[in-house]
């Protein structure tokens, strides 16, 4: 298997700009805190968060006596909405050593446990691994009825003589039944759940869980968070053989979004609150099916296939391709739709036909599968410094080489613009040799997307293809077209030094947080570029005095927050949701080379 192996810096510390660059790329400011070992908690509770058994407190072996206890951690599961204490949550650590169930108050206690001694005899790397430190580290809450609020992290840290309160959110819940127009029960139509989320700075619908309707029509998704929801029904072919005659007349049941609209584009979404229950009926409309054909033209060993209607994405509908007839075959009922259909075999090609079903059987055009395009990246470096650029390796089966000229620090890719976003990202192309130095994505359908363009040395400057600046605009792309695009790099950035100058109901003392043994920063801070500006959105975090220091900030106009509470939700790429916190935070204009001084309020978790 291909893999990058991150890059070595060996950069002298005497030069600021260039040592924030090197290595992880990771930000001054962050470095300047101590949050490695809150980093390494949510990391374990990541690896953890895929498991959904539970353990006993029973099971820890009376809190492993043989461990030397040197403190007791204790603090309260509570109803995010209503504040009152949860009895009977399960409070467990990320390794799963110790848990608790809480009592009637919501309250819970355990012995905080002091690393277990080493054995001389290991390898002290791995004592570090396998020792971790209790004093800093995290508990996590659950409990049937309730689900932790997917937009923060997970864990919340725990330190001696510290009382951490945890919240869990009450379940939304969203039941109803699929109706059919006779008595007759809707057993088995398929019911599929989206939710709108964020991702990468941008609300898409992600599909989600699927569940079939019982004996009754009924149906219910459980377990579901705040937010805002579609549902859909899958078309249903009526094979009942008491009103379907042998090579009569087949009918079905077309795609239903709630409440009844004919395509997903269109359907008002349902807003779900924490503990609501939404009633959701389905109607569906028994429709007449009709025989549809559509000729590919060449040899397809397979290709995945969409079809919408009018242009707009509609999820439900399922046509199939037959190998040995070259033809797209399924049945549809009236309506004008767009068929697509993407194949990687024996090359990356796709094509799009329009389809009209009026009342009998319908053929389409051929469709002529077009190859994907490639985009080349054409990269010109104006880098003020004469450092050494460090380098990276890449992991090849034929052996590893290391990375040179751009390739070593450039990361790029391109993401559908569609909401929906059916056709996947499309990244580089991975090196051919330790020659290779060439920027290529291969196989990209035609569409519009994203130029997503990640650096960790330098920042991207300008990024134009055919006179378009895609650092703000879409890459539209055509049918076996070759695009140039190109980049230039800069390094000479702009710098960020301030203050919090409210605490938001959070932001603690020095001594406060020396007593505590806390890690976790005041606040965390967020460079929101500007509509139609230039900037690189960033995120970094404000150390436990309040004090913000952002080295490495691409030039231009920014929004800039400071929250309280980690933000993994924020639409910094939606103009329109991002109005709502102009006024919660500052705006700077930062020029090359500029140091800014700022003054910056925190943004509460109740705001």
């Amino acid at each position: 298997m291909n893999q990058v192996r991150p890059a070595h810096c060996s950069k002298s510390h005497d030069r600021p700009v260039r040592k924030a660059v090197c290595g992880n790329s990771l930000d001054r400011s962050l470095k300047s805190i101590a949050v490695s070992r809150l980093i390494h908690c949510a990391a374990a509770l990541a690896f953890l968060l895929p498991f959904n058994h539970v353990v006993a407190s029973g099971a820890f072996a009376q809190d492993q006596e043989s461990v030397e206890h040197t403190a007791t951690v204790r603090g309260t599961v509570i109803n995010r909405i209503t504040r009152a204490p949860i009895g009977r949550a399960l409070v467990y650590s990320p390794d799963n050593r110790f848990a608790r169930l809480t009592d009637g108050e919501g309250r819970f206690e355990y012995p905080n446990p002091k690393p277990a001694a080493a054995d001389p005899g290991s390898f002290p790397g791995n004592q570090a691994q396998h020792q971790p430190d209790f004093t800093y580290c995290c508990v996590m809450a659950r409990k049937p009825g309730f689900v932790a609020d997917p937009n923060e992290q997970p864990g919340v840290e725990i330190a001696a003589g510290r009382e951490p309160t945890i919240a869990l959110t009450p379940e939304a819940i969203i039941k109803g039944r699929v109706l059919l127009p006779s008595s007759d029960a809707a057993t088995g139509i398929t019911v599929q759940l989206f939710s709108r989320r964020v991702q990468d700075g941008v609300f898409r619908w992600i599909p989600g869980r699927t569940t079939r309707a019982n004996s009754s029509g009924e149906f219910r998704f459980a377990e579901l968070v705040p937010g805002e929801y579609k549902l859909v029904t899958h078309e249903f072919i009526d094979s009942d053989p008491t009103t379907t005659l042998r090579g009569g007349q087949l009918y079905g049941f077309p795609p239903v979004v709630f409440p009844t609209a004919p395509d997903f584009t269109t359907a008002p979404p349902i807003v779900l609150k924490a503990g609501q229950a939404f009633e959701a009926d389905l109607s569906l409309a028994r429709q007449p099916y009709y025989p549809v054909r559509i000729p590919v033209a060449g040899d397809v060993a397979n290709g995945s296939i969409s079809v919408s209607i009018q242009g707009h994405a509609s999820p439900g509908y399922s046509l199939g391709y037959s190998r040995e007839r070259h033809t797209i075959e399924g049945r549809l009922p009236d309506g004008a739709y767009l068929v697509s259909m993407e194949s990687l075999v024996p090359n990356a090609a796709s094509g799009t036909v329009s389809l009209t079903v009026s009342g009998a059987p319908a053929q389409g055009s051929t469709m002529v599968l077009a190859p994907g395009s490639s985009i080349r990246l054409n990269v010109t470096e104006n880098f003020a410094s004469n450092d050494p650029d460090g380098t990276a390796t890449w992991g090849h089966q034929r052996g590893d080489f290391q990375l040179s000229g751009p390739r070593r620090y450039l990361q790029a890719s391109v993401e559908p613009v569609d909401d929906l976003g059916f056709s996947g990202q499309r990244s580089l192309r991975p090196p051919q040799g330790k020659d290779d130095t060439s920027l290529v994505i291969l196989d990209v359908p035609p569409g519009r997307y994203r130029l997503r363009l990640f650096a960790s040395l330098g920042y991207v400057n300008s990024a134009i293809a055919g006179g378009v600046d895609l650092l703000q605009e879409p890459l539209v792309v055509l049918p076996g077209a070759g695009i140039a695009v190109d980049i230039n790099m800069r390094d000479d950035f702009a710098q960020i030094e301030g203050m919090l100058t409210s605490t938001g109901g959070n932001l603690e003392t020095a001594e406060k947080q020396s007593h505590r043994g806390s890690s976790q920063p005041s606040a965390y801070i967020y460079l929101v570029p500007v509509a139609g500006e230039p900037g690189n959105f960033q995120q970094s975090a404000a150390d436990y005095e309040g004090h913000i220091s952002i080295w490495n900030v691409t030039p231009g106009k920014y929004l800039v927050l400071a929250f309280e509470k980690q933000k993994i939700d924020l639409p910094y790429r939606d103009a329109e949701a991002m109005r709502d916190y102009e006024r919660k935070g500052k705006t700077l204009h930062l020029a090359a080379g500029q140091k800014e001084k700022l003054e910056l309020p925190i943004i509460s978790s109740n705001e």
